[in-house]
């Protein structure tokens, strides 16, 4: 196995709560998190100082049961983790009616954080800059848009147009202006050279009844998911009829999805025997 990159522990336990705890009743005990993050490599030190962080920052609450406690998500946090899981997730959007849907903002100087902070979002939801202040998207997206305004307060400042065709142009030509779809598809590349070897050698293992131990299963799945993680805030998720010859995103796709369902019984192992007590596997 490659050597894994240093994350910041507060990313690694956003992906745990995204990936594992949120589908399993969203709170873990706080002895269980950290012996997920041992695992990871994670001290417990720097574990335990990042969770008091998160939850001094809102993204995280505690409860006290006796002596133990626990950690979960608040309102804040699983907004944008549902965010983030609809567009790990997310198809393939093939079909496509021809027509663009636009965000324009307008925000005054002094709001430099909050126009970051929705440029940032907007790329998360797929949206490419096409000017400045102007965003569009080839999908109609109102909804998450509505949600993303009301968490940043930036409602007043944003408006949606929907249901844009094009007049004089080629569509095409607007993709290559809104989004970097070449450097995206050698970064595909990079990810498939990566893990598909190691997808090819665990498949093996697991036929031959020699594959990985459950905690190193949780590892490995967790990794690919964690390395995964950024293309969903590059990747558009354009239809067929826009997408650039030889692209890999969908071979990309189909390789981490494939991955993850391999390891799954031997993850959920893990899981399991992790959260079931309020001192993880002691």
């Amino acid at each position: 196995m490659s050597k894994r990159p240093h994350l910041q522990t507060q990313f690694l336990i956003f992906v745990l709560f995204g990936d594992l705890i949120a589908p399993r009743g969203g709170q873990v005990w706080t002895a269980s998190l950290l012996q997920m993050l041992k695992v990871l490599g994670v001290g417990s030190g720097a574990a335990r100082s990042t969770l008091s962080r998160m939850t001094r920052n809102g993204w995280l609450k505690t409860e006290r049961e006796g002596r133990h406690s626990l950690h979960a998500l608040t309102a804040r946090g699983r907004r944008i983790l549902e965010e983030g899981g609809q567009r790990i997730f997310e198809t393939r959007k093939t079909d496509w009616n021809g027509q663009w849907h636009q965000v324009v903002y307008s925000l005054p100087e002094n709001k430099r954080k909050l126009r970051n902070d929705l440029r940032k979002r907007l790329t998360w939801l797929g949206f490419g800059r096409l000017a400045p202040g102007t965003w569009i998207s080839p999908h109609d997206r109102l909804h998450e848009v509505e949600a993303m305004l009301d968490d940043l307060g930036a409602r007043q400042y944003v408006e949606f147009f929907s249901g844009l065709h094009l007049v004089n142009g080629n569509d095409r030509e607007i993709v290559e202006r809104c989004w970097d779809m070449k450097n995206l598809n050698y970064q595909y590349l990079k990810f498939i050279d990566k893990w598909e070897p190691e997808y090819e050698k665990c498949t093996r293992a697991l036929v031959k009844g020699d594959g990985l131990s459950p905690s190193e299963c949780f590892a490995q799945r967790f990794w690919i998911t964690r390395e995964y993680s950024p293309f969903p805030r590059l990747d558009p998720n354009l239809p067929s009829v826009l997408l650039p010859d030889g692209w890999l995103g969908d071979k990309a796709s189909a390789m981490f999805n494939g991955y993850r369902n391999l390891l799954n019984d031997r993850n959920n192992e893990f899981i399991t025997a992790t959260m079931r007590k309020p001192n993880g596997l002691k």
